[in-house]
């Protein structure tokens, strides 16, 4: 457990020192800019950018450039937090342990941070950084904005808000968080494929990719109820005081965990059978979703 966390930590000081270095080099308001910096820099464990580095250990793929494409996912999910705990969303005041963007900077200004931060990571993926022949960096942005738009994390937290306090099936629960979290997932394993110009498996890690996402949800939906606020950064048991739509809600806590490990085993064999022992760096981040703390 600790040797992954640690592997998290690299993963996740490299990310943050790419993402200092390029948003140095740029010019904004600076109350703008200490927003982005704010919710870019939160002490978010970066696990996207562990998970797409470990996709592309399948491929051995250049760490430099893997690093600069995690670093455009982790502008993308930060814009999505700091959208979602505003007031008209999830009206959420703590995250990460601290206060949200918009209840230190006000909403406008959290607003245009997230707004800014969604088009950095176009802007990261699409720029001559980035060292990639046109052709794959066109491909990574397409995939990038489709789990980014009404198929994936803005559709989700659409279906997610629509949800609340209502029945909702387990079907549609699935879709709704394959949406808002395991799309952006989805990404960061089909991304090695497109860098790697391996086109038979972009559809494979993608769907791999969703279901990592699910479980991640999933566990995450878990710490809720289980979660020390302490570690998790946010207050507990917020998903039943607001209704939430979650598994856990409609199927109860022991199903839900037989669910999450039934998932887990499943993309552990997936991936044994397709890659073998190239996939050990993969599957070791699925295993670390079941025993997280945070």
């Amino acid at each position: 457990m600790l040797e992954i966390e640690n592997k998290i930590s690299k993963v996740a000081f490299s990310t943050d020192k790419f993402l200092n270095s390029y948003l140095r080099e740029k010019s904004f308001k600076p109350t703008l800019l200490s927003a982005i910096k704010y919710g870019l820099f939160s002490g978010g464990k970066k696990f996207r950018s562990f998970v797409i580095k470990n996709t592309a250990k399948i491929f051995n793929l250049n760490e430099n450039e893997i690093i600069k494409v995690g670093a455009a996912v982790e502008c993308m999910h930060s814009y999505s937090l700091i959208h979602d705990d505003l007031p008209s969303m999830d009206n959420d005041d703590i995250r990460r342990g601290k206060p949200s963007a918009h209840k230190v900077f006000g909403e406008s200004t959290a607003i245009l941070a997230g707004n800014s931060l969604l088009t950095l990571s176009f802007e990261i993926l699409g720029s001559d950084i980035l060292r990639l022949k046109k052709n794959i960096k066109s491909d990574l942005i397409f995939s990038l904005a489709e789990s980014a738009g009404y198929k994936g994390i803005a559709g989700g937290q659409y279906l997610d808000l629509a949800y609340e306090r209502k029945k909702v099936g387990k079907n549609k629960i699935i879709d709704m968080q394959n949406k808002k979290t395991g799309k952006l997932m989805g990404f960061c394993c089909e991304a090695a494929a497109i860098i790697a110009n391996k086109n038979k498996d972009r559809k494979f890690l993608r769907d791999i990719g969703v279901d990592i996402g699910l479980l991640f949800q999933i566990t995450d939906d878990l710490l809720d109820i289980y979660g020390d606020k302490g570690k998790t950064g946010k207050p507990t048991k917020q998903d039943l005081k607001k209704g939430k739509a979650t598994l856990i809600r409609e199927i109860g806590v022991n199903k839900t965990i037989e669910f999450a490990y039934a998932l887990s085993d499943k993309i552990i064999r997936i991936l044994k059978k397709k890659y073998g022992t190239k996939a050990n760096d993969l599957i070791g981040s699925v295993e670390f979703l079941l025993t997280r703390d945070r």
